[in-house]
């Protein structure tokens, strides 16, 4: 679905949605796109979520079962290796359910968490509580609290089978793509989009794209190509080659989850498009790499261990009963590129290049130093 931003600007109007001054065939607005672009260049401060408590205290004898998505995905085990740590750290019981993103395999880890009495389940990654609707309720029913995270759009209304969500602005990260491709083309982009409709903010994050290219670039143009998570590696090189032999003028690709970008480069050899700018979403080490080696221009990175952090900051805080639970998962947005890639480690690593404020702030905000 390719739709030239002059229509979607039409389509926008027709709904009585506010819209900037530019005129149908104006230049792009280059000024607007670096200024979205340098919010995110600067590395991250940490800021406080709440007040402080002592978790080390409150948690003794309280117990996290945390279920990713599929343990898979280098992302997903980033985080929840980095959320074992922490445990350690306060000094509570946690464990990880591995899995390979089988249902199954998903009502087997709360099953074992109803079993072995643990305080709470955690589902991380794109898990959603309603798949698991039934057996939640179950564990809810045997005082189980239950929270989920990094699973949907701040857009988007929050997952009732959950006790607490934490959403993540992918509608943020969207509009950071869709500037960057505007200024990598100088105002020419035909950006080919990979998303995921089996994943829950796939459809605010492509709708942020879409919305942000039309507002920067009246003329530039978009498409959709959707790909299930269970399909990545089968189809979306041949999706991606297929798009690029129908439209040749295609000079931009985002894939909008990074783990995507291994699958999109052998597309861009086999149809001589070697070297075509790709950007995209989440700082996954290989990616990161990537980057450094010239095969991914951009991308927007978010610290796996700032979200584990920012999770379990959460969690705790509705465990001890501190009463200021964050309403999203703060994640600072940070982009990597050529210049400052080799920043997070040679090779890449999950949490370097965004700097050590929330390695301190937290520690000092949960009393453990």
């Amino acid at each position: 679905m390719t739709k030239p931003i002059s229509m979607i600007r039409a389509g926008l109007l027709g709904a009585g949605l506010a819209w900037s001054a530019l005129p149908a065939h104006a230049e792009a607005n280059l000024a607007a796109a670096e200024e979205i672009l340098s919010a995110h260049s600067q590395k991250p401060g940490f800021e406080a979520p709440g007040k402080p408590f002592d978790a080390k205290s409150c948690m003794a004898g309280k117990s996290i079962l945390t279920i990713p998505t599929t343990s898979s995905i280098p992302f997903n085990q980033g985080i929840v290796e980095s959320e074992a740590q922490i445990a350690k750290e306060v000094g509570f019981k946690h464990e990880i359910w591995q899995n390979q993103g089988n249902p199954t395999q998903w009502v087997q880890g709360v099953e074992y968490a109803i079993s072995n009495n643990f305080t709470a389940i955690d589902l991380m990654g794109g898990l959603i509580p309603a798949s698991l609707a039934p057996q939640l309720a179950e564990a809810r029913k045997k005082g189980i609290r239950v929270y989920a995270s990094h699973y949907m759009d701040v857009t988007q209304e929050k997952d009732p089978n959950a006790d607490i969500s934490l959403p993540v602005s992918f509608t943020d990260v969207g509009k950071i793509l869709a500037a960057y491709a505007v200024t990598e083309t100088q105002g020419k982009a035909n950006v080919l989009v990979i998303g995921s409709d089996d994943i829950l903010p796939s459809q605010p994050y492509w709708t942020s794209i879409e919305k942000t290219l039309a507002e920067l670039c009246p003329d530039c143009k978009a498409t959709y190509v959707n790909v299930a998570l269970a399909d990545w590696a089968t189809r979306i090189q041949t999706s991606t080659q297929s798009a690029l032999l129908k439209d040749p003028s295609i000079n931009f690709i985002i894939p909008i989850y990074d783990s995507m970008s291994q699958f999109v480069l052998p597309a861009l050899a086999i149809t001589g498009k070697r070297g075509m700018p790709i950007a995209t979403f989440n700082g996954t080490p290989f990616v990161l790499d990537m980057i450094r080696n010239g095969d991914v221009k951009m991308d927007v990175g978010e610290s796996l261990g700032w979200i584990a952090r920012s999770s379990m900051d959460a969690y705790m805080r509705d465990l001890c009963d501190v009463g200021d639970v964050p309403a999203n998962l703060y994640v600072p947005f940070y982009i990597f590129d050529k210049d400052n890639a080799a920043e997070a480690g040679v090779p890449a690593t999950y949490d370097a290049g965004y700097g050590d404020a929330q390695l301190a702030g937290y520690r000092k905000l949960w009393g453990l130093e």
